[in-house]
């Protein structure tokens, strides 16, 4: 059997790994590229600086973003869709890597940043069944 590779996210390195590592999988996922390229376009550099500022923040505490990410989203044209390929690609990213109460912190950090994100554009986690 392999030896486990996989520690906690511990420092801003892991915090960077993480992030890269996911917006690698965002920008190669159809879905979710379409949304983020033409508003991101060439500047990729710097909203992964910003990302893993955004997450060693939330996840290390070290007060390193204090801007709004809500509203930068708002504008954007997001369905249930999206968010669940977002948190799916979070998660698979934070496993692969990663094992510990930070990591399982991460996951439900993505979690309740989607609920919040859909509640604010009024998506909905129910299937909607327009058949009756």
């Amino acid at each position: 059997m392999m030896e486990e590779k996989r520690k906690d996210i511990e420092n801003e390195t892991d915090v960077e790994l993480l992030v890269n590592s996911f917006y690698t999988k965002v920008r190669n996922d159809v879905l979710l590229d379409a949304v983020f390229a033409p508003v991101i376009k060439e500047n990729w550099d710097a909203h992964l600086k910003l990302m893993v500022d955004f997450w060693s923040t939330l996840l290390l505490y070290t007060r390193k973003y204090n801007a709004d990410p809500l509203s930068k989203h708002l504008p954007l044209e997001l369905s249930r869709a999206h968010f669940d390929r977002w948190i799916d690609l979070f998660n698979e990213t934070v496993d692969e890597s990663f094992v510990g109460e930070i990591a399982e912190n991460a996951k439900k950090r993505v979690l309740s940043i989607a609920r919040i994100m859909k509640a604010v554009k009024g998506i909905s986690d129910v299937e909607v069944d327009n058949q009756n």
